[in-house]
């Protein structure tokens, strides 16, 4: 069970947090909602040391545990405040929020109804359970909505934002911003102070890709009290996000300044600091998360369940910083401590088998598809794979790795370029496999021609699609008696980069020569004045062309003795 931390201050160190910190319950719960966690625990100490009789402040001491993730030790405050104060309704209802922590849905039932008994004519009593049900990871919306209702009715008068401002939480946790918005800003309007609906408002702009109006009303916070501290973890998410969105890296420093500023201003705590080093991981700053996640895990002992996170975000890092080695080593540790799957995600697999087969483990290509079938938002990690699989001329698994991209990914940001290589590699493998006398599968062309025919659709403009397709097209094509399946592929993209797009032609001049040198074999068996054309043009682009050579001579009346010219040379 996690205990309540003890934290032991030199008599100086005491009296000077008396100083700084205004013993009452509103500071306490102002430094609360500004998660600064640490100031807030102090201050509600001082208080249930000085009132401990007042159940109130144990309830709040409680919400920072809660906050923090330390469910056994508010369970333990929540009990020693009913035990200060019997008749407080709100200790139950902390009673009840940990029963809903600990999946005791029933016992958790019995507690907020004994503080409806104690509190059924105060408002706090029922805004409290309500946000306690949809402050779950899995949130009770049912039971909450009428809990809520019930205590924006008590508070007859609308004298304090909160109960807004819970509603307003239950429809944004939902991702009903529509209706959330409205009593955010009814919360807004009666405090100009009550800086968390601002916030959410902001948050909602921000999901909605409304960067500029997201920022604007964050700013508006912080132009307010620029010690609030989730005004600028928002900014950080925004501009990451919007960084992101149209890759900009300017962006990306203003997100990782200003959540260093949300750091600094809500106490550098292990959780916060635990949150930053999450938040690196979004940011791709693999660099000072390693730094971080290492620091971090010094600072915890081996049982801690918190380690858990921390041997992942190492091995993330590490893989990134290419230390396979330790990358291996913390996600098996990782693996090793993972008891409850359900926190195991799928980009946990693809580092494990990304970092296996950096070590030359093959079974890491299994860990990695099954973290892709997992959670198909990191199908891109498989680009990688299929990469290296290109580069070493493993074309078929190379093959088989795109194809598996585009199947889980099918409208990923690289899917065109994805199908391309699919097609492309099923040419490469044949091609090889041919060169070494060996049986060409038709199966494996007719897959590429498949891979690049879509690509032609989608994506008319991409030139070297119609190169691969044409060269899977004399592949496939009846040597015997050929149809010429290659001819109007090579036409298109002689259309498209000497007449669509004619800036194009310079920087495809050596696949325009084959082209032209594939037509005028083509159309020599049909058409020797559209023959000669093409072997013409294809001597201009390339005057050391053997065969155009041959072929044209051939054409026009080779020399006496000349050779009978090969077939085109098939480019690899």
């Amino acid at each position: 069970m996690k205990m309540i931390k003890k934290v032991t201050l030199s008599v100086g160190l005491v009296l000077a947090g008396s100083a700084i910190y205004a013993q009452n319950i509103e500071d306490a719960k102002k430094a609360l909602d500004a998660e600064q966690y640490q100031k807030a625990a102090s201050m509600l100490k001082s208080l249930v040391k000085a009132k401990s009789g007042d159940g109130e402040n144990y309830f709040y001491l409680g919400q920072v545990y809660l906050a923090q993730d330390y469910p056994d030790s508010a369970r333990a405050v929540f009990q020693q405040g009913v035990a200060a104060d019997a008749k407080f309704a709100l200790n139950y209802v902390g009673l009840g929020q940990s029963d809903l922590r600990a999946n005791n849905a029933a016992s958790a039932k019995t507690n907020f109804d004994k503080a409806i008994d104690l509190g059924k004519k105060d408002y706090n009593t029922f805004l409290e359970i309500g946000r306690a049900y949809i402050a779950q990871d899995k949130p009770d919306y049912k039971a909450a909505l009428p809990i809520l209702q019930k205590a924006d009715e008590l508070d007859a008068k609308d004298k304090d934002p909160r109960p807004f401002v819970a509603l307003g939480d239950f429809y944004a946790k939902q991702r009903n911003n529509n209706e959330a918005l409205g009593p955010y800003m009814r919360a807004e309007g009666m405090d100009e102070k009550q800086f968390r609906a601002k916030v959410q408002i902001g948050k909602m702009y921000k999901e909605a890709r409304a960067w500029q109006e997201s920022e604007a009303k964050l700013k508006e916070v912080v132009a307010a009290d620029a010690n609030y501290g989730p005004a600028y973890r928002e900014l950080a998410e925004l501009y990451l996000q919007w960084g992101n969105f149209g890759a900009d890296a300017e962006k990306t420093k203003l997100a990782l300044d200003n959540y260093r500023k949300y750091l600094d201003l809500t106490d550098k705590s292990f959780d916060s600091r635990l949150r930053y080093a999450q938040f690196l991981t979004y940011a791709r700053d693999y660099a000072t998360l390693g730094q971080e996640a290492t620091a971090l895990a010094g600072m915890i002992k081996a049982d801690n369940p918190k380690l858990l996170v921390l041997n992942r975000l190492k091995g993330y890092s590490a893989y990134e910083n290419k230390q396979y080695p330790e990358a291996l080593k913390s996600m098996t540790d990782f693996f090793a401590q993972a008891k409850d799957t359900s926190r195991i995600v799928g980009q946990d697999y693809v580092y494990l088998g990304k970092a296996k087969l950096k070590s030359g483990d093959s079974t890491g290509i299994a860990d990695v598809l099954r973290g892709v079938a997992k959670d198909t938002t990191v199908a891109e990690s498989l680009e990688e794979l299929a990469d290296t699989f290109r580069v070493q001329k493993k074309y078929d698994k190379a093959a088989q790795m795109y194809a598996t991209t585009v199947k889980y990914n099918p409208k990923g940001k690289n899917a065109v370029t994805n199908y391309f290589w699919v097609g492309a590699m099923r040419y490469l493998q044949s091609y090889t496999a041919q060169a070494a006398k060996q049986p060409v599968d038709r199966a494996m062309l007719v897959e590429g021609d498949s891979a690049l025919a879509r690509v032609n659709r989608v994506a008319p403009e991409f030139e070297l699609a119609y190169i691969y397709r044409a060269r899977i097209a004399n592949m496939l094509d009846d040597k015997a008696a050929p149809k010429g399946l290659s001819a109007p592929i090579f036409e298109k993209f002689i259309n498209l980069v000497t007449v669509e797009k004619p800036e194009k032609a310079a920087k495809n001049k050596a696949y325009l020569a084959e082209a032209y040198e594939n037509l005028g074999d083509w159309y020599a068996l049909s058409d020797k004045t559209k023959a000669v054309d093409y072997l013409k043009k294809a001597l201009e682009l390339n005057p050391n062309s053997n065969y155009a050579t041959a072929k044209l001579q051939e054409l026009q009346g080779p020399p006496a003795g000349a050779a009978k010219p090969k077939a085109p040379i098939k480019k690899k």
